[in-house]
Parts: C-alpha cells; sequence; structure tokens
C-alpha cells in the first residue's frame, strides 16, 4: 500500500511538473506553480528559509521521500528504471568520496559564479531542460496539429504557437544529460541519485538519522534476498541485514516484495533489540558519520548564505528577411533580474521562463560564460508592458516578481541608434516606427540636418526614460540587422 501510495504521489508531481515546462498559455502555472517553488536546490538558491526547513524535516522525520515524490528526475529514474532491471539489482556499498567530491565541486561552482556548469547536474533544472528541448517542439507540434483541426471546425479553442529551435549546445546538453541518465536508470535503478545528484547527498546524509525508515526484523526474515533484489538504490545488504539509508529513497518497494513481512516502514529502533543493533550498523552512525554529516551541513548553509517556423510577408508577395540577432556589449535580462549578477548567481538554468515568454523574448544563451541561462532579444517580439510572466514561475529568486507599473519604470537597457541601418538613409523614405511604437515616449523624431525641419526625420532617444523593452527594435522594419538595437544594462535601476 505505501509503494502504490508512493507512486501515484510521484507520477502527480511528474505530470505536473512535466507541464509546467511545456505549458505556454500560463495557466498550468496558476494550479501547480507551487511544485517549482519546493525544489530543494531552488528553495536554497532563493533562500526560502521556510521551504528549506520543511523539506530537511521531512527527510529527518520520513527518509528521502522528497527524492521518491517530489524531485521529477528522481521519479522519471523510476519510470524508467520499472522498463530496466527488475528483481535483478544487487547491494553495492556507497561512493562517499563521489558523493562528495560531486557536491563540493557544485557548491564551489555556485560561489564563483559558474553557476551555469553547476546546473549541468542540478536535478530540477536538468529535468526541466530536457521538458522543454526535447518535448516542447512536440507538444507545441499537437498544438498547432489542433488548432488547425478546430479552425477548419469553426472552433478556436487552440491557437497557432511559432517554435524556434534552441542552440545546439543546449539541445546536445539536453540529449546528453536524457541518454546518460536513462542508460544510468535502465541498468542501475538509482546510480544517479545516489553517486552524482548533489540534492541526493545532501539530503542522504540527513537520511541518516532519519526517524522512520524501513527496518529488517532479523527474527522474520529468512535471508532470501528479494529485497536487495527489488531495490532500485542498491543499498540493501540482505546477507548482513544492513539497509544504508543515506542512499534509501523510500521507494517502499522492498516492503511489498517481502514475502515474510520481515521489512516493516516503522521508527527505527522498535522491532526488536537485534534489528535495532541491525540498524545502527547499517545507519553508519558513527564518528566519521557525524563528521561528513557536519562538513555536508556546513557546505550547503554557507552556499545558500553566499546565494542570498513559417516565413510572413509584407502584405504582398514579398518575403520578409528574418531579423538577425545584433551584436551587444553587454546582454539583457528580464525585468525583475535587478542586475545581471543577480541573475547569474540565483538561475538554475531550468528555462522555466522561457518556456512561459509568451513574446519569445527570452532563450537560453548560448555563451558558454552564461549556458542555458535567459536572457533577452527582440527580434522575434518585445517585452510588452502587460506581461510579467517570468518572475512569477522562477523559483530560485534569479527573477523576482515584478508588478505591471513597477515594470514599465524599470530600466533594463537603453536604445542605440544606427544610422547605417535606418530607412531613412538606406532607402531614402520617411518612418518614424520606433517612436510610435515606443511605450515610454522614449524617442522623438527630430530633422536629421539640425536647423532644416524639412530634412528626413532621424530618432533621438532620451536614455533618461528609455527602459529598454525593445519595441523599437522589434517593430523597426530595417532588415536583416534593425536600426535601432537595446543595449543592456549591468544593474537595473527605477526611472
Amino acid at each position: 500500500m505505501l509503494s502504490t501510495i508512493r507512486r501515484i504521489a510521484g507520477l502527480v508531481f511528474l505530470v505536473s511538473i512535466t507541464l509546467l515546462f511545456l505549458d505556454f498559455t500560463g495557466t498550468v502555472h496558476a494550479w501547480v506553480g507551487w511544485m517549482a517553488k519546493i525544489q530543494f536546490l531552488p528553495a536554497v538558491l532563493a533562500l526560502n528559509v521556510g521551504i528549506v526547513i520543511a523539506l530537511v524535516a521531512v527527510t529527518i522525520v520520513f527518509g528521502r521521500v522528497y527524492c521518491s515524490v517530489i524531485c521529477p528526475l528522481g521519479v522519471m529514474q523510476d519510470v524508467i528504471a520499472r522498463a530496466g532491471k527488475r528483481n535483478r539489482y544487487r547491494y553495492s556499498k556507497e561512493k562517499r568520496v563521489l558523493r562528495i567530491a560531486m557536491l563540493v565541486a557544485m557548491i564551489a561552482l555556485l560561489l564563483i559564479g559558474m553557476s551555469w556548469i553547476a546546473a549541468l547536474i542540478a536535478p530540477y533544472s536538468s529535468y526541466g531542460r530536457m521538458v522543454q528541448t526535447l518535448l516542447g517542439p512536440v507538444w507545441i507540434w499537437i498544438n498547432n496539429l489542433l488548432a488547425d483541426m478546430s479552425r477548419h471546425a469553426g472552433n478556436y479553442m487552440f491557437y497557432h504557437v511559432d517554435y524556434r529551435l534552441k542552440g545546439a549546445a543546449v539541445i546536445a546538453i539536453a540529449v546528453i544529460t536524457f541518454v546518460v541518465i536513462a542508460v544510468l536508470a535502465f541498468r542501475n535503478g538509482r546510480t544517479y541519485c545516489n553517486t552524482i545528484c548533489p540534492v541526493g547527498t545532501v539530503l542522504g546524509y540527513l537520511a541518516r538519522y532519519s526517524l522512520f525508515a524501513p527496518v529488517i526484523d532479523t527474527t522474520k526474515c529468512n535471508s532470501c534476498g528479494l529485497c536487495g533484489r527489488n531495490c532500485k538504490a542498491s543499498c540493501i545488504d540482505s546477507r548482513n541485514h544492513t539497509i544504508d539509508y543515506s542512499r534509501c529513497v523510500a521507494c517502499m518497494d522492498c516492503i511489498d516484495k517481502c514475502h515474510q513481512r520481515a521489512i516493516s516502514y516503522t521508527r527505527r529502533g522498535k522491532v526488536t533489540d537485534h534489528s535495532t543493533e541491525t540498524t545502527a550498523t547499517s545507519t553508519g552512525v558513527n564518528a566519521a558519520g557525524r563528521r561528513d554529516f557536519m562538513g555536508v551541513c556546513a557546505l550547503t548553509i554557507g552556499a545558500a548564505a553566499a546565494k542570498a517556423a513559417e516565413k510572413t510577408v509584407d502584405g504582398g508577395l514579398a518575403a520578409i528577411t528574418d531579423k538577425q540577432i545584433p551584436e551587444r556589449d553587454i546582454h539583457i535580462v528580464p525585468p525583475g533580474a535587478l542586475s545581471i549578477a543577480n541573475l547569474a548567481r540565483h538561475c538554475t538554468a531550468c528555462q522555466l521562463c522561457v518556456t512561459v515568454c509568451p513574446n519569445e523574448v527570452l532563450r537560453p544563451s548560448t555563451d558558454l560564460s552564461r549556458l542555458m541561462q535567459p536572457e533577452a532579444s527582440y527580434e522575434r517580439g518585445y517585452c510588452r508592458p502587460e506581461c510579467n510572466k517570468c518572475g512569477s514561475v522562477c523559483p530560485t529568486g534569479a527573477i523576482h516578481p515584478v508588478s505591471l507599473a513597477d515594470k514599465s519604470s524599470t530600466q533594463i537597457g537603453h536604445a542605440v541608434w544606427l544610422s547605417r541601418n535606418c530607412i531613412v538613409y538606406t532607402d531614402g523614405v520617411s518612418c518614424g516606427n520606433c517612436a510610435r511604437h515606443c511605450p515610454t515616449g522614449a524617442i522623438t523624431m527630430v530633422p536629421s540636418i539640425s536647423g532644416d525641419d524639412s530634412s528626413p526625420k532621424i530618432p533621438a532617444v532620451n536614455r533618461e526614460r528609455c527602459i529598454g523593452c525593445g519595441a523599437c527594435e522589434n517593430l523597426c522594419p530595417a532588415r536583416p540587422y534593425s536600426a535601432i538595437y537595446v543595449e543592456g544594462h549591468l544593474q537595473h535601476r527605477t526611472v
């Protein structure tokens, strides 16, 4: 029964979080967006002390139920493992050095500002990237197919959505991550969780001292080994009747498989005196274990404190050339990020903000210094004043929620005019598109020749009023490069 409940709860989290990364309407986020905020690493980076304390408390009381229910990557591994080895696992010793090394490496990378590398092994973010990069195109294709079918039936419940493939590096990372995790899960169950995942390591050391856990009653056990052969975490030594609780993910499969009812999920030390000795041995409650535990806690607390497509036409039959991304000296991050440094420190590159951006402004960066973290560019759309979805879904505090009023007064960059691209000079025609669509009135049209009001009008940008929304860059008719583009700001400010 416990195993069945765990599977149902895990599938609910898996399906819900998967939809979070696929939903481009924002509907799902209104219902289950909280599931992203209770993920362990995002909560640590966002300094959500209440959530972190709650997850720690749950682990100390019930063991690593977070890994078997809440973490989508963990549940995904269980699904894959179920199609692989069954009744064929065997006990293996803990790879303690490797686990601690991966944890220390991640914390060091976060502290020195290389969070995009740390994000490669972050479980929640890795799952999000795989879903958005690999399943996203399929999801959009199905949506567009339904849109075509419903339109022919006179129903407009669905609408067409454009999808642009991610950069080659982002796709390659998503594919490699999925292949590695899938192969490990198919062959050996929870290997990734118990050797590579830093969250699994932190929670594993807490789970060593959990109040409730699967306990072997040696007075009933006949040493058949069925529990060990069905343990995806490879943490049950059936010969010696011990369980390594730092790797046990509380999946309860061993309880279901035991025909003698020799394993029960209960308060440790409660079964018999003999089983209590066994439990103490298996948990590794000794001086070395305590030192490892205190070291992991110190590292984690220190890190948390430090982190505080189709062508369109122009109305006739001429195809419009796609816009190219301009070369910016400083890249653009969305309102609510506060600064480029703040986003770099807190972002785990889960790309949830990219999923919900309705105007295709946000996309994963392909720059190695910030690989897979979101950045803004305006050749497909601009940052509309009525939208603040990215801040509302970010679980780590990399993008803070901002009101629409505050967003309209937050300067994330400023516009720069390039005379060499402007159609006033290249085609000899009047335009003024940038000034007409500027929401803050930061662009005015002035005579190209001072004192000659009959000369062609060109844009003049008031940098103090410009907020960097990109409306001018996006709506500029010049191709392939806009005649006006936005330079990002290292630090955002209120105008």
